[in-house]
């Protein structure tokens, strides 16, 4: 099987998975993450592929949706590329990937290094902020029946990474306890580009929500 036809059965089998996924982590959100691992990539020294698979497989299933086990997705990641004969090196590349991208409260100690995991990890982070991540932070707020914000409840910049699964804080909170750090724990160049841009946006929306809360626009 060449890597072209690879992508396209990870592609189809991905949007079978996601088919009823939340708005925020459907397949849109692994299109998106996806292309920006390619622009990404571009100034990197990777393997492709490894960056391509990891990508597309990497939110296969996310813990929030699965009472915060983090074993189903690298699993199911596994046993896919296996069936599809995919040589071991690369998975377990991948698999440690998607074992080692996400957030977490952002005080875990990452356990894996590879300049395709600092690639893909970037690539999702940049959907988390900037305008797209605005409405992914609603959207999943919206699906947990969050309060939009409450000035009596401040934001938890010391979460551990128990605590921060289980917050079910305002929908604000959100952007201090993650999306407003993702621009200083970028890996690449250009991820770091594209971040500062789409964290300015973001600082300008807290203001003018801010403004608009306290009748001021």
């Amino acid at each position: 099987m060449t890597s072209t036809e690879l992508i396209n059965k990870t592609i189809t089998f991905v949007k079978e998975q996601l088919a009823n996924a939340e708005g925020g982590h459907d397949w849109f959100h692994i299109e998106r993450v996806y292309k920006n691992a390619l622009l990404i990539a571009k100034n990197e020294k990777v393997d492709v592929l490894v960056v391509q698979l990891a990508a597309l497989l990497h939110d296969i299933a996310d813990s929030k949706f699965h009472n915060g086990d983090e074993t189903i997705g690298p699993k199911i990641a596994l046993e896919f590329l296996f069936k599809h004969n995919v040589d071991s090196k690369t998975i377990e590349h991948v698999v440690q990937i998607i074992e080692n991208i996400s957030f977490k409260g952002g005080n875990e100690v990452q356990k894996f290094k590879s300049v395709e995991l600092d690639v893909v990890q970037d690539a999702d982070r940049l959907d988390a902020i900037g305008a797209m991540g605005i409405a992914r932070c609603f959207n999943y707020g919206g699906f947990k029946n969050r309060e939009i914000y409450n000035p009596n409840i401040k934001p938890n910049l010391n979460m551990s990474k128990e605590e921060y699964k289980a917050s079910k804080a305002p929908t604000i909170n959100h952007f201090y306890e993650k999306l407003l750090l993702l621009k200083d724990k970028m890996n690449t160049k250009t991820g770091k580009d594209i971040a500062t841009q789409r964290h300015n946006f973001m600082e300008l929306y807290l203001n003018q929500f801010y403004n608009e809360w306290n009748g001021k626009a």
